[in-house]
This record gives structure tokens, sequence and C-alpha cells, in this order.
């Protein structure tokens, strides 16, 4: 393990106005996204997108500090043969890659779920490594019980999973590998904000004490949470005040100061949504850490409704990927206005 080079990729990862680009959705997640433009899900049509927002300028070089990858993604070429990480690094980002292989039911605890991908992970990772990926990524799925139910998540799969969590985390360093480590509570459902934020400090609080238990360098790991929200279906909302300052108290209370930086899921919020509350929590609170974002969905939507999969319309695309990535820069700096979402890209 090299703990100067785990620590220097990590701080790369939140330089200041930038963020990761989670394009690391699986072949049949992407194919739901493709659905909702009548577009085919092929390898040349993955490729074709993904291609397109790695040779986005300036998002990719002044806004987005690397890219998660997929499987798939991380061993293809674009059309002109040139590697898909190539053209990440040449845009001085940083290639990243999924690792787990997806949340499954988890035995004995029905609506709860474990996250899978340990067996055969060390050699997954030596052969990440060859082919770019400097860090990784894994994702626990915490669900919330409805109708006020607290028995979920229960105690065993906040431990399972948190655990999983760490021996991931344990082998990405062993191959000089950053591993970010994400335990999301997912925000469907009908719960409160507070609810949210017992979850996640339960949730939090086990990640932290399982990493130390399993020997993990914090310096060399970056932090991938979901923010405390209220849920998708509970009719009083939190406003965005009330979620930046939840989420900081939260934050606040259970990450160590050690961890090189914060990058936030959007996890299901809206485009704009997810750009203002973390712009509210970079805005109003003198942090340990620097808090940027780790966003899919939230900065892929608008170029994908742009592009509709058409050639003709790469450069209203790339135009609409420009705009998101620099929203969020401007939100990981405290200096997003909502105002500042009528303005084009590059004007």
């Amino acid at each position: 393990m090299d703990l100067d080079q785990l620590n220097e990729t990590a701080c790369a990862m939140v330089a200041p106005g930038k963020g990761l680009l989670a394009a690391d959705e699986s072949t049949g997640t992407i194919g739901k996204r493709f659905a909702s433009i009548d577009l085919e899900n092929t390898a040349d049509n993955r490729r074709d997108w993904r291609e397109m927002l790695f040779r986005t300028e300036p998002a990719m070089s002044q806004y987005v500090s690397g890219v998660i990858l997929y499987d798939e993604t991380i061993r293809q070429k674009a059309k002109d043969g040139t590697p898909l990480t190539k053209l990440i690094e040449a845009a001085g980002a940083i290639p990243g890659i999924k690792v787990d292989t997806g949340a499954k039911a988890l035995a004995g605890s029905d609506g709860e779920m474990i996250t899978e991908g340990l067996d055969g992970l060390r050699d997954r990772l030596a052969d990440y490594y060859g082919l770019g990926a400097r860090f990784a990524k894994w994702r626990a799925v915490i669900n919330i019980g409805r109708n006020g139910d607290e028995s979920m998540p229960s105690q065993y799969c906040i431990n399972t999973n948190m655990h999983a969590l760490a021996r991931y985390a344990a082998l990405c360093q062993e191959a000089n590998i950053v591993p970010i480590v994400e335990p999301e509570v997912i925000m469907d459902g009908d719960h409160s904000i507070e609810r949210c934020y017992e979850v996640t400090e339960f949730a939090l609080k086990t990640l932290y004490r399982e990493l130390f238990d399993q020997g993990v360098i914090l310096e060399g790991t970056i932090l991938k949470p979901n923010m405390v929200i209220s849920g998708t279906k509970n009719d009083d909302r939190a406003s965005i005040e009330e979620v930046a300052d939840m989420t900081v108290q939260c934050l606040a209370n259970c990450v160590p100061a050690a961890v090189p930086g914060i990058a936030f899921l959007s996890g299901g919020q809206s485009d704009e949504e997810a750009t203002a509350h973390l712009n509210a929590i970079n805005d109003g609170y003198d942090l340990p850490w620097p808090v940027s974002f780790s966003y899919g969905r939230a900065l892929q939507h608008a170029p994908l409704m742009a592009w509709g999969g058409q050639p003709a319309n790469v450069a209203k695309a790339q135009a609409a990927f420009n705009h998101r990535a620099k929203m969020n820069s401007l939100a990981a700096l405290g200096e997003y206005d909502a105002a500042m979402e009528k303005e084009l890209a590059g004007a």
C-alpha cells in the first residue's frame, strides 16, 4: 500500500470546484434511461453516449475530477480506437470503477438488502488497476421502513453492509486504489427528515467503527453519503436550509476529520434540488473536509434528454452537460444561485 499515492488521489477527487461523474450504470439501468428516449440498449449506443460525455469541454477538464465507470466501459474504446479511460485522463480527470455486483435480498430480513461482490475482488482490483482505475466504488443500500415502522433498517442489515464496505475498502487500499465508501440511506418512502437523520447516523457510526477495526487508513478514502432529507412520499418535505443543517450536523457527529473529502450522491433528487442542497451545505458552514458531488442522474438527465440518441444533437447535449457540471462546481464552492440556471453553458 502506498499511502501517499492514495491520499494524493483522494485529495484530487475533491479538488476545489470539482466533483465526480458517476457513469457506472449497469447495462440494465442504462437501458431504462435509454428507453426514456426510445434508444436501443446496445454496446455501441452505450459507448457513444459515454464517449460524448467524456469529450465534453470545459466540463471534463474544469468541473469533473474523476469518472466512475462500469466494467464494460473501462474496457471500451471510442469510435476512433482510443480507450475511453484515455479520454478521461486526457481531460485531467481520474478513471474509477464500480466493483460491487449489486444489492441482493438480505437472507432472513424481508425488504432489506446486502451488496455482493467480495468474492474474487482482490484479482479484479489488480485487473482494474492495470486498466487505469485509481479509485473504486461500492454502494450499500439501506431502506427505511414505511408507515412509522422503525424495525427497518435492522442492526443486522447495518452491520452486514458496513462490514462488507470495510472489507472492500481494505482490499482496495491493498491494491493502491482509493475506496469510495457509499452507505446510501434510500430516500424512497414516507419518512421524516428526523428519521433519515437517525438512520444515517447509525449507518455512518457503524461504518467508521468497521473501517477502524479492519485497518482501513481513512486518509486514503472518500465518503459518498446520502444527504439527510425527507422521504419522497412525505407530504411535509424539509426545506433546503433544513436539509443542509441536519446533513452537516450528522456528518460532524460521525465523520472523522482525517477523511480527505465527502462527495454526495444525488439519490433521486431533481437536478436543481441536488445542486441547491450542495450549495447550502458549502455556503453556510465551516466544514473540516471538502464537500463535493458524485452525481449520476443529476448530471446526466439533462444532456440525455437533449441528445435523444441523435448525432445531430451532440452539441446541444454537451452544452447541457457543461451547464449542469458548472452549476455543481459552483455549488461545491458555495457560489451557486438558482438564477444561474437560466444561463447557457459557455455564455
